[in-house]
């Protein structure tokens, strides 16, 4: 019998919904919020029943019958560190939604719709590989200054979903394989996958890393704490140097690759050279992840919108194709990742985690 799926990814300005049955798309559609409609909430939580409304009137715009459902999923939001995997919307963990454990974030959204409309349908509600998701091994926690243990924040939800078409596409367990995979998009993290677990990984967020193109990744610390205290800039400010307007951004006024691309194509040097600069450092983030695994490397995956670039590709293998043969899946497709992750648990293939 077909699994058919409702799935759930809230964005600070949309709400993108996926209806599966198994892991054939029926239809897809995001649906955009002005900053007039969001901006009439106080809160995160307050946005819930918009946007559920919003959901509702589509499914019934397509005459689709909300009672053929067998589980509503939604993307996980900034939940306390926990390991991957797809986990029930239970209510410890639907309250960590609505609190914000880690922080307020739209995607929090996503567990307390699924749960909301599953408890109205009868059926089962999950999350699956939110950002938050944290393998890391214990060493790969120091920083140097205990009080700033690195953390484990990054595109969990790709990284496993590729890590786990490829063991399943070479008919070999996941938990038996040792990849790097390499997430370009906004942000980029580069994880050391080992039997099973993403055991280090850059923080794709705020201070780990290659740039991006719209984050800074990691800079000069001492140069850092000079800009914080000049006296020029405020908190937010130097925050949004880091998140948001670093990187391309701040380089080549673009968070655009393909812009960027272009410009360095017609001859522009500085994006040549800021082009040249990023995968010079996503290369070494490769490398790094490499000595983790001990230089014994299964594959390297490369996956995110950055990776239908050829030329990014090709300049990346000639860097780092001597530690492992690369497999490329470009672009994200987090609507099918999460379908994928409770068609696991319904058929067997999985538990649900405890949260």
């Amino acid at each position: 019998m077909a699994i058919v799926s409702l799935i759930i990814n809230p964005g600070s300005t949309s709400t993108k919904i996926g209806v599966f049955e198994d892991e054939n798309l029926l239809f897809e559609e995001t649906l955009r919020h002005s900053t007039e409609e969001i901006s009439q909430f106080g809160s995160i939580v307050e946005q819930k029943d918009f946007r559920k409304k919003i959901i509702t009137d589509l499914l019934e715009k397509k005459n689709f019958d909300m009672k053929s459902f067998n589980v509503i999923v939604g993307r996980g939001g900034m939940l306390k560190p926990i390991p991957g995997g797809t986990y029930a919307v239970t209510d410890e963990l639907l309250e960590d939604l609505k609190i914000g454990k880690q922080g307020q974030h739209a995607s929090n959204l996503g567990g307390i719709l699924a749960r909301e409309i599953g408890d109205e349908l009868g059926v089962p509600s999950y999350i699956v590989d939110p950002v938050v998701v944290d393998e890391l091994m214990p060493i790969a926690r120091y920083s140097g200054v205990p009080e700033l243990p690195r953390t484990s924040v990054f595109h969990a939800l790709n990284q496993k979903a590729v890590a786990k078409r490829y063991a399943k596409e070479t008919g070999k367990a996941y938990e038996s394989l040792r990849l790097i995979v390499v997430h370009m998009g906004g942000g980029v993290s580069v994880g050391a996958h080992l039997n099973g677990r993403i055991v280090d990984v850059f923080n794709a967020l705020d201070g780990d890393g290659a740039f991006s193109p719209e984050r800074a990744g990691a800079v000069p610390s001492g140069a850092l704490i000079k800009m914080c205290f000049s006296g020029q800039y405020t908190e937010k400010e130097v925050y949004s140097k880091i998140v948001g307007k670093g990187g391309f951004n701040a380089y080549l006024g673009t968070n655009d690759m393909r812009e960027v691309t272009r410009r360095a194509n017609e001859g522009d040097e500085k994006a040549i050279e800021a082009k040249a600069a990023f995968l010079f450092q996503v290369a070494k983030d490769i490398g790094s992840m490499a000595c983790v695994l001990d230089g014994k490397v299964d594959q390297i995956i490369v996956t995110g919108g950055i990776a239908y670039g050829k030329e990014v590709i090709e300049t990346l293998k000639e860097k780092a194709e001597w530690i492992a043969p690369f497999t490329v899946y470009p672009g994200e497709d987090e609507l099918l990742a999460l379908a994928q992750g409770a068609i696991r648990v319904l058929t067997g293939e999985e538990e649900a985690m405890p949260y």
